[in-house]
């Protein structure tokens, strides 16, 4: 009797005994999560794969930090097996429409996307992929009788690689496999790696923009996504899995060190590799979120509206007075505008050429260069001539060479705002085939100049007949065709009135039908045209450079300064000075950055805002973003309400109250209870889409309210009641109507399968046996039925017969 009652008496003590247990086990864990926290998180620089950033006294970078042994993959004889199956996969030129239609899919695109998926280097499958359609479409310019036929293998490349790309990203889901999709298409890959000696000996000069000095080895390398910008590959680009790591990288969750043409201040020192990124791990001021793409734009777009309201003042200033006087103004303007060219030029030589004039509003910035440069060269030229008038002149002509850019500088800032507006997406290869069309017109048209000055020299100047000719050219006036007989007194007016035709009326035909199909195209694949803008965007925002950490004019600062300053000190003290001065002039923007990501580039998955200092690199479902207040200017509306309910995280209770079964509690009462079929009151087995959801993840956490383990309890009763229902459907069939197991089911109640009663295996087969029996008997009561009914018939039709039989015979006896 005493060891009975203890269990009662010690209730409480029992319960913090417990409690006890549970602190001590999650202390315990805690320590355990420490111990593994340099292999599970972000380092102090808040790079994960932690630990794998390495300095240029190094010999190499470590192990850890190429994780998928990209150093290992044999580019050369990738780029030469890939050659040869599109070549022998291709002999007929296809469309990309044809390419993607089942006869091709199946026969040619599906079997190089396996034998290549299966590839141990993965890593350099894709980059090997773009660089044959690089080739293919500079052989298509020249290879005129394979044209068309280089041209589909350059489609085929594209369209191999973007699946391969989207097979990766739905196999591995998560950070990791974003990881790796980064490394597809980010790191820097040699077209010669892996290649025999020999054949690097022959080719001593093979190098792109991108080579790089370390130590006294030159790397010679192009990331995926570069050779994919440079080829055009927009299909590719807007895919979903490219642009997964393109807005990775241009919020900044991705990081890496790019390799650049040229830098103007080279410094690397310490170098990253391709690292996920967590701010509340890394330091507070970090220099390196300067050169992120989302920060660098908003940077840049800060930098010209002071560059533009600069002019503008400068401009008014000149307008309200007319003396050439240098005031303080102009000269913020002329350092300011001089540093911003700064920028622009390291800008080309980051990416080259190529790159740069993929955005959108290059030739913008570029027009304002030269416009720039020109007006500052007169202005300081002026300031050295020693007679007042010719200064005042030459002072004068800069200012309204100056001017002239307000129409270049004025538009540049909607481009910034709208930069994915159609408009403004088509505007500039709109642009492009006019000022080829025009240059090609022009050139064609000088012919014409020159037949009416040589018809009758003298007769007039070339410029007054130049005057007339661009009066017709665009409509204007009719001059010229007036005085055409002053040349002659035929062929002037023929030569004028051809040139009418030619110039005006076919002209504009030409040129309006161009540029017509020209939008039409950029409209039919807008989506490809924006998503290849913003991949241009993110990769041209990802600098390498020193000099960009600079913001105007300090840039010309630290290249007076820091470039010197280079050759005369060690190139870790170097780094260390150029740090500290990054640090101290961009202090205010550096602390903004990271209070800004630290609240929203990453959060973690439990939403505890005073512990959220880790991020589980390894959920498969992957971190999220943190969620907006709720009280955020975006919601500032009538319609927030509906967005706040799915930013806001729902509490373990209602996901567990939602987790539960359908039915009710078999005590409740009411109209659910009335409307919930007898056959989910006794088995309560789940319906279809929730078994549909238990069975995508039967490893999930248990939940631990007291209602839900309350009917588990209830529901193992009821498969042990099940099994003893249905122990063996052969046994026990004498003086039953029905097989064993079998349950009537209510009027009008479906029953949909027959794994629907329970999930358990023996039970699912218990409960098919139980369904055969019944369609067995329902079998025999229609056959009994069917047979019922013939029987009627034909004894019916029988006695009708007998009847009609006596009647006749009844009529022939009267007679």
């Amino acid at each position: 009797m005493p060891s009975r009652s203890r269990p009662t008496s010690s209730t409480p003590r029992g319960f913090s005994q417990q409690f006890r247990l549970n602190r001590q086990r999650t202390e315990t864990e805690a320590l355990l999560a420490s111990q593994h926290d340099e292999e599970d998180h972000a380092d102090s620089d808040g790079l994960y794969p932690p630990h794998c950033t390495w300095t240029r006294n190094q010999a190499g970078p470590p192990r850890a930090a190429d994780l998928y042994r990209n150093a290992d993959c044999n580019v050369y004889e990738n780029i030469l097996r890939i050659r040869r199956d599109i070549t022998n996969s291709i002999d007929d030129p296809y469309s990309l429409e044809q390419l993607k239609a089942p006869r091709m899919n199946i026969s040619v695109v599906r079997p190089l996307v396996d034998s290549l998926y299966e590839k141990q280097d993965l890593s350099s499958t894709v980059y090997c992929l773009l660089v044959n359609r690089m080739q293919f479409i500079r052989e298509q310019s020249y290879a005129t009788h394979h044209q068309t036929v280089n041209l589909t293998r350059a489609l085929l490349c594209e369209l191999v690689a973007e699946k391969i790309l989207r097979r990766y990203n739905e196999d591995n889901p998560g950070p990791r496999g974003l990881l790796k999709l980064a490394n597809i298409l980010v790191a820097g890959f040699e077209p010669f790696q892996g290649a025999p000696e020999a054949v690097r000996k022959k080719n001593p000069h093979a190098m792109h923009w991108a080579a790089e000095r370390i130590g006294t080895k030159v790397e010679r390398k192009l990331t995926a996504l570069e050779v994919a910008i440079v080829s055009a590959s927009k299909s590719f680009l807007a895919s979903s899995a490219c642009q997964k790591v393109v807005d990775a990288i241009y919020r900044g969750k991705l990081v890496y060190t790019p390799s650049s043409f040229i830098d103007i201040i080279p410094d690397h020192w310490k170098r990253r590799p391709i690292s996920l990124y967590d701010p509340r791990r890394a330091p507070l001021l970090n220099q390196y979120r300067l050169i992120v793409p989302r920060t660098r734009n908003l940077i840049e777009v800060c930098q010209f509206m002071v560059l533009l309201g600069l002019y503008i003042v400068v401009m008014a200033e000149r307008e309200s007075r007319m003396t050439t006087e240098y005031k303080l103004v102009e000269a913020i303007f002329d350092i300011y505008g001089a540093g911003w060219v700064l920028d622009q030029f390291a800008s080309i030589l980051e990416h080259g050429w190529g790159v740069y004039t993929q955005n959108l509003w290059s030739f913008l910035d570029v027009m304002f260069s030269g416009i720039f440069l020109s007006y500052l060269v007169l202005r300081l030229h002026a300031f050295r001539v020693s007679d007042q008038e010719e200064s005042i002149h030459l002072a004068r002509t800069a200012l309204d060479i100056l001017s002239c850019g307000a129409p270049v500088l004025i538009p540049r800032l909607a481009f910034n705002v709208m930069s994915e507006n159609m408009l403004f997406l088509s505007l500039r290869a709109m642009m492009s085939d006019f000022l080829t069309l025009t240059a090609l017109a022009v050139w064609c048209f000088a012919g014409f100049l020159l037949s009416l000055k040589w018809l009758h020299a003298g007769a007039h100047q070339s410029i007054t007949i130049g005057k007339w000719m661009i009066w017709i050219w665009f409509g204007l006036d009719g001059t010229g065709i007036d005085e055409s007989v002053d040349f002659h007194w035929l062929l002037g007016p023929v030569l004028m009135v051809l040139f009418a035709f030619l110039g005006n009326t076919l002209f504009l035909t030409i040129l309006v039908s161009m540029l017509t199909n020209t939008f039409s195209g950029i409209v039919s694949n807008a989506v490809q045209e924006i998503q290849f803008r913003r991949a241009v965007l993110t990769f041209e925002g990802v600098k390498s450079d020193a000099i960009f950490a600079y913001i105007p004019p300090f840039n010309i600062l630290a290249l007076i300064v820091m470039l010197p300053l280079k050759m005369m000190i060690s190139e870790r003290m170097f780094h260390k000075v150029n740090v500290a001065a990054v640090r101290t002039l961009n202090m205010p923007t550096l602390l903004i950055i990271a209070l800004y990501e630290r609240r929203t580039l990453w959060m973690s998955d439990k939403k505890r805002s005073f512990k959220a200092k880790r991020i589980d690199w390894k959920n498969p479902n992957g971190p999220k973003a943190t969620n907006s207040q709720y009280w955020a200017i975006s919601r500032f509306s009538v319609h927030g309400d509906i967005h706040a309910v799915f930013d806001i995280d729902p509490p373990q209770s209602v996901l567990d109250k939602i987790a539960e079964e359908d039915d009710l509690d078999p005590d409740d009462e009411g109209l659910g209870r009335a409307s919930t079929p007898h056959l989910n009151d006794q088995f309560n087995y789940p319906p279809p889409s929730r078994r549909g959801s238990q069975a995508i993840d039967p490893n999930r956490r248990v939940s631990v309210n007291p209602r839900a383990m309350k009917k588990r309890r209830r529901e193992s009763k009821v498969s042990e009641n099940l099994r003893e229902e249905f122990r063996d459907s052969s046994e026990d069939q004498s003086g039953a109507d029905h097989p064993p197991g079998y349950r009537k089911p209510k009027r009008g109640e479906r029953m949909d399968s027959i794994i629907d009663l329970n999930d358990d295996h023996n039970s699912r087969l218990l409960e098919a046996t139980a369904r055969l029996h019944k369609m067995e008997e329902a079998m025999k009561r229609m056959e009994a039925m069917l047979s019922r009914l013939l029987d009627d018939g034909a004894s019916s039709e029988n006695s009708q017969a007998q009847e009609e039989l006596a009647e006749e015979l009844r009529t022939k006896s009267i007679k």
